[in-house]
């Protein structure tokens, strides 16, 4: 599909990125539903990675953000994923942030967003999941989960929470993502004290749910590439202390040092795709070291080559998401990154 999305692609970027992202899904549902994907898209690999208990199909999953509400699930499996991740989600349905709020930096294969977690509500984004066919056929599902942006930081929990508890029986693995930077003040979940609170609280609503449900789901925190050494070792110590189960690195950056002078590149909002890929790396780096192999880490931020895909694994990921890159590589991206990681 290289040459296709080659040709696709200038089209794409001369319309608003917030509609150029919708007619593309659109489109890739129509594709599937009508039988055409399979022609266009190479055939899915199978390279199976197992983590968490979990068996993945391949190592190369779709990062979330792209699907927030299980819309498209369907048409996105058919690119080859190994799992998907859905989200962020949140209890009630909300706008977002006012448009627009998607930008490119084509010069800097980037992308720049302050979604603000628009989505239909955890209800139903569960409801679209229990219809798709993936889901039935038993592949592997993430939920991503929010909070509100009119609930006070400080009641972020009883959010989670309450996501959670929504998406429990449907999810694979649930991740919880206290690192977008754009909802107001959600970074500060990072810090210590409200980290532990927080983390204190799922523990609990966890094992109720385990409980109730029979199974004990997978948990993972997805955290900001913006941190440093000593925040890291502070996130990975109170990850292992309270049970998470895996920790994905990372979400967008607030820096734009890689991308000054370009168009867009005071927008306000976290900045994906290559200018991110170093210092998620980074992170990834500082993860290992410190987790010593105690906790397994998923690999996301910048890959849009095989290559990228390599150098993540080898800074210490054992699985990797990708998002940006598919806007600029296309969906041929999933399967050339699944054969350079594969055993």
């Amino acid at each position: 599909m290289t040459d296709r999305y080659s040709l696709l692609r200038p089209w794409l970027f001369c319309l608003d990125p917030e509609q150029a992202h919708d007619l593309t899904l659109s489109n890739l549902d129509r594709a599937q539903r009508w039988g055409l994907l399979g022609r266009l898209v190479p055939k899915p690999i199978d390279d199976p990675r197992t983590l968490c208990g979990i068996t993945f199909a391949n190592p190369v999953g779709l990062a979330a953000g792209l699907d927030k509400d299980g819309k498209h699930i369907d048409a996105l499996a058919a690119l080859g994923f190994g799992f998907l991740e859905i989200g962020t989600v949140t209890p009630r349905p909300q706008p977002g942030n006012p448009k627009p709020r998607m930008f490119r930096l084509p010069q800097a294969e980037a992308i720049i967003n302050r979604m603000g977690f628009n989505n239909d509500g955890v209800d139903a984004c569960v409801t679209r999941v229990r219809q798709s066919q993936y889901w039935q056929k038993g592949g592997v599902l993430g939920l991503n989960i929010g909070k509100n942006a009119s609930t006070p930081i400080e009641d972020a929990a009883s959010d989670y929470i309450l996501a959670m508890e929504a998406v429990y029986e449907i999810a694979t693995y649930i991740t919880v993502n206290i690192s977008s930077p754009n909802t107001q003040n959600l970074r500060a979940l990072q810090g210590e004290e409200m980290l532990r609170s927080l983390l204190s609280d799922l523990d609990q609503a966890r094992k109720r749910l385990s409980d109730r449900y029979g199974v004990r789901k997978p948990l993972f925190l997805k955290i900001a590439p913006d941190l440093d050494v000593a925040d890291i070792n502070l996130i990975a110590d109170l990850l292992m202390e309270f049970g998470i189960d895996a920790i994905i690195a990372t979400n967008t950056t607030i820096a734009r040092d890689a991308v000054q002078g370009m168009k867009h590149d005071q927008e306000a909002g976290g900045l994906s795709g290559a200018p991110v890929r170093h210092a998620a790396n980074l992170v990834i780096k500082a993860l290992k070291a410190r987790l010593a192999n105690q906790l397994p880490i998923i690999g996301v931020g910048g890959i849009l080559s095989g290559a990228d895909a390599k150098e993540k694994i080898a800074s210490g990921a054992s699985l990797i998401q990708i998002y940006s890159g598919l806007i600029y590589r296309g969906p041929d991206l999933v399967n050339e990154c699944v054969k350079a990681l594969r055993n």
